[in-house]
């Protein structure tokens, strides 16, 4: 079964898994070492991993070593590319918007008479 990356990347375990990788090359009990989680659950995140092509399984004489593939994560960053595009657009709408509202106030406060302050005897400062 193929999964897609959005998955893999969906638990914190697998991220966390992904993030060791990612620096170094590590055999798959070093892997789980860093897991408080038993080695059949952390073989099992690093099968997703693998059929999401996240990572590559590389035997090493009796080892298994794990080796970063991050190529997959393009993917994501395409797709959240988009949604950052349009939120960028929006925030720079507000941003005009409060300019827009900032300069109007500005011109209104100038267009105020000033008023002259008073003491509490009627007389001027």
């Amino acid at each position: 079964m193929r999964r897609d990356v959005f998955q893999a990347i969906a638990d914190p375990t697998r991220r966390q898994i992904i993030n060791l990788i990612a620096h170094n090359t590590l055999n798959l009990n070093k892997v789980a070492e860093q897991f408080e989680v038993s080695r059949p659950a952390i073989s099992k995140h690093i099968k997703i991993l693998e059929e999401c092509g996240l990572l590559n399984i590389k035997q090493v004489g009796r080892e298994r070593f794990c080796e970063a593939n991050l190529e997959s994560l393009n993917e994501v960053s395409d797709w959240i590319e988009q949604y950052k595009a349009m939120w960028n657009k929006k925030l720079d709408a507000l941003e005009q918007y409060l300019n827009e509202l900032q300069a109007k106030e500005t011109i209104t406060n100038l267009s105020k008479p000033n008023k002259i302050k008073t003491k509490q005897n009627g007389k001027r400062k």
